[in-house]
C-alpha cells in the first residue's frame, strides 16, 4: 500500500506546478495588453526633458547639460525656471544685432610695446659710480619690457672696477650692452668724454639697426615711472620739463619746454644767461628721439654722405630736435601741457667727482 501512494503524490505535485505556471503565463500575457497609468516615473521625465533640450539647442555646452541632469536627478523634480542658455560663439551677435565682445577681439587689439633704449655714460673717476648705477638699475628694472640699457665706460679703469660694472649689469636680469673704449681723457675734458661716449653708443645703435626710442639717462637722474610710458608714445622727437636740483640750495631750476597740450610753444630760460638768444640749449637728458634717424636719411632728411654728421651723431640729433622749421616734430610730454615733472637731475659739486675713492663703509654712511 505504501508503494501505490507514492506515485499519486508525485502526480499531484506536477499538477499543482502546471496550474501555477499556467496562471502566471496567462496573467503576464494579459498584463502586457493593459493600458499604462497616467503617472510616469520621475526619472524617465527628467531624461526626456534633457533629450528635448539637446535637440532644440545644438549649441548648448556640455557643462550645462550635466548641470541640468544633476538638478533633475537629485531632487526628483524638474526645475522649469532653470533654462539652458547656448554659449555665444566668436563673431556672433546679440538679439538686437549688435556684435558681442569676445576675448578674441581684445587680443587682436593688443599692440606690442616699443623698445626703450637707455644710454648711460659712466666714469670710473666717480667715487659713487657703483651706487648710482645700482640705483638707476633698480629704477629700470621696474619698467615694463622691452628695455635695452647701453652703458659706456673707459676700458682701462682702476683695478676690479670694470668687473663690478659687468657683474652689476648681469645681476639686473635686463637686456644690456656694455661698451668700452680705449681713448684717454683728462678730468678737464669731462664734457668731451661724455660726448665721445654718447657718439659711441649711437654708432652701436646705427651699426646694429636697433630700432626704438632713445633717451640719455645720466647716473644722477631720478625718474617717475610714468615717464617711461610717455616715452613709448613718441613717434619722432619728444621733450619734457626737467627739474635741476643742487645740494645746499632751496630753489629748484626748471629746464625744458612750455607746452600747449602736447605742442611746444616756448622754453624755460635760465635767468643767469642771456635771454635775448633764440632759445636755451636743450639738455641731453631733456629729449628723446626715434633711433631710425641714425640710418634712415630719406625719412629724416639726414645727408648720409656727410662725414661730419657720421662722426658726431649726438650733435646732429640735437640740431635736428631743435630745428626751428621742424619744431612741430617735437612732442611735449606729458600731454597735459607738460605740467608734470617726471625727471629730476642732481647736479653734484665738482669736488664730489674728483676726490679720491673712499671706503665703501664710509661712502654708504654719507649717502
Amino acid at each position: 500500500m505504501g508503494s501505490s501512494e507514492r506515485p499519486k503524490k508525485k502526480v499531484q505535485l506536477w499538477k499543482k506546478a502546471a496550474v501555477h505556471f499556467a496562471l502566471c503565463f496567462v496573467m503576464g500575457f494579459f498584463t502586457g495588453f493593459a493600458p499604462t497609468g497616467s503617472k510616469a516615473p520621475t526619472t524617465s521625465a527628467a531624461t526626456r526633458s534633457v533629450i528635448l533640450s539637446n535637440t532644440s539647442s545644438a549649441a548648448t555646452p556640455h557643462s550645462s547639460q550635466i548641470a541640468s541632469l544633476r538638478s533633475t536627478a537629485g531632487g526628483g523634480r524638474i526645475n522649469k525656471s532653470r533654462k539652458l542658455i547656448p554659449q555665444q560663439l566668436p563673431g556672433s551677435s546679440s538679439d538686437d544685432g549688435q556684435p558681442l565682445p569676445t576675448h578674441f577681439e581684445e587680443k587682436s587689439k593688443l599692440t606690442p610695446r616699443r623698445l626703450i633704449i637707455i644710454i648711460t655714460p659712466t666714469n670710473a673717476r666717480d667715487p659713487h659710480q657703483g651706487v648710482n648705477l645700482r640705483r638707476l638699475a633698480n629704477t629700470l628694472r621696474l619698467v615694463p619690457p622691452p628695455v635695452l640699457w647701453v652703458v659706456v665706460e673707459h676700458m682701462e679703469s682702476p683695478s676690479g672696477k670694470e668687473n663690478e660694472v659687468s657683474e652689476m649689469l648681469r645681476s639686473t636680469g635686463m637686456m644690456y650692452r656694455h661698451l668700452e673704449y680705449r681713448e684717454n681723457f683728462t678730468a678737464a675734458e669731462a664734457e668731451v668724454e661724455l660726448e665721445h661716449q654718447r657718439n659711441l653708443a649711437l654708432k652701436h645703435l646705427e651699426r646694429h639697426r636697433l630700432s626704438g626710442i632713445v633717451h640719455f639717462a645720466g647716473i644722477h637722474n631720478v625718474y617717475d615711472l610714468d615717464f617711461f610710458d610717455e616715452l613709448r608714445e613718441i613717434e619722432m622727437f619728444g621733450t619734457w620739463p626737467m627739474a635741476l636740483l643742487t645740494p645746499h640750495k632751496s630753489e629748484v631750476v626748471i629746464q625744458g619746454p612750455v607746452c600747449d597740450s602736447s605742442q611746444v610753444i616756448g622754453w624755460h630760460l635760465n635767468k643767469m644767461k642771456d635771454t635775448t638768444t633764440k632759445r636755451e640749449k636743450i639738455h641731453v637728458s631733456g629729449f628723446a628721439f626715434n633711433s631710425s634717424i641714425l640710418w634712415d636719411p630719406e625719412r629724416w632728411g639726414r645727408p648720409s654722405s656727410s662725414q661730419r654728421t657720421s662722426q658726431n651723431s649726438i650733435k646732429f640729433v640735437k640740431e635736428a630736435a631743435l630745428d626751428v622749421e621742424g619744431e612741430t616734430k617735437l612732442k611735449g610730454i606729458p600731454a597735459q601741457e607738460c605740467s608734470k615733472i617726471m625727471v629730476w637731475r642732481l647736479r653734484l659739486p665738482a669736488t664730489a667727482t674728483t676726490k679720491n675713492v673712499v671706503p665703501s663703509s664710509s661712502s654708504s654712511d654719507s649717502n
